[in-house]
């Protein structure tokens, strides 16, 4: 039996990153972190298809495949904490929680300026927005470049004016990456330079508070932008909802159009669009997959509250 599930859970892991091997590979003690997002990846997954039953942190390891001291030690190097803690922000009660403590976060942050009392962004993003007829005119350069991080892999767009794009892709396949790009910014030039890419990884996702900002380049309708700008407001570690996002830009009937503006989003963990729940505490979609979605929320909480038990 046991042999079975360490078959299984292989498989899965095969479904998010076809390069792997065997689940040997991210037993050993040399791993990259798109190792560990593959195991976070997989454990996340289970526990969400097996909610109802709340399995126990021994059963999600023995269905991975490894000793639960190996998991938990895994789960702490990846996010800081235990597995049990961090799961637990995985639950819709807690989010649903958390969402209706922090349903006036928004109000607070456009009154005051800031993202409420006694809190920063752990990440200072300043933007700005291209202009209709610069986008029509074409001929953007784009330096872009893949870069392992904590949730798979990343891939950055970076113009003179800021990043352009940023999302999360399953390889580090260039193919993908162009296509990608091109979706957003069809008449761009593309320079591929990881090297070049690799800092502004080593910036976003680095826990500790920033002292420079984040410059961003957008390109979306009036709309859209507005719901972007809301979005920046969340803090780290808080949530929101489409109709609580809607309501801030003034919109409140627009529920479905801010759903469709984060859809719209091509720059992920920047413009947190991650942080938007429906009313009811649920997780709703996220263009970067919902597990995805799930893992972030919970690296972020773990990570706002100080990593205490």
């Amino acid at each position: 039996m046991n042999h079975s599930r360490k078959q299984v859970a292989s498989h899965a892991l095969f479904r998010y990153d076809a390069s792997m091997t065997s689940v040997e590979r991210i037993k050993r003690k040399t791993r990259t972190t798109q190792e560990l997002y593959q195991v976070m990846h997989f454990a996340i997954d289970y526990m969400r298809e097996h909610a109802m039953k709340k399995p126990s942190i021994e059963a999600v390891a023995k269905v991975i495949g490894m000793s639960t001291s190996r998991f938990e030690h895994m789960f702490a190097e990846w996010a800081g904490t235990s597995p049990k803690r961090f799961l637990s922000y995985l639950l819709k009660e807690k989010a649903k929680k958390n969402l209706n403590e922090t349903q006036d976060i928004l109000r607070t942050a456009y009154s005051s300026g800031l993202s409420g009392p006694n809190r920063l962004h752990e990440l200072m993003v300043t933007y700005e927005a291209v202009s209709p007829g610069e986008f029509k005119k074409g001929n953007i350069e784009i330096t872009y470049g893949l870069q392992p991080s904590p949730f798979g892999w990343c891939l950055i767009g970076l113009t003179k004016r800021g990043i352009c794009q940023l999302s999360f892709v399953n390889t580090n396949n260039q193919t993908e990456a162009v296509k990608i790009i091109k979706e957003v910014w069809p008449h761009s030039i593309l320079i591929r330079n990881d090297a070049r890419i690799a800092p502004y990884v080593k910036k976003i996702f680095k826990a500790e508070r920033l002292n420079t900002p984040i410059r961003l380049l957008l390109k979306g309708t009036n709309f859209q932008i507005k719901v972007w700008e809301a979005l920046l407001k969340i803090p780290q570690g808080d949530i929101s909802s489409y109709a609580k996002i809607a309501d801030a830009v003034g919109s409140p009937k627009a529920v479905r159009a801010v759903g469709t503006a984060c859809g719209k989003n091509s720059i992920a963990f920047l413009i947190p669009c991650h942080r938007v729940l429906t009313s009811a505490g649920k997780l709703g979609g996220y263009h970067w997959g919902i597990e995805r979605k799930e893992a972030i929320l919970a690296w972020e909480a773990v990570r706002q509250s100080g990593n205490k038990e």
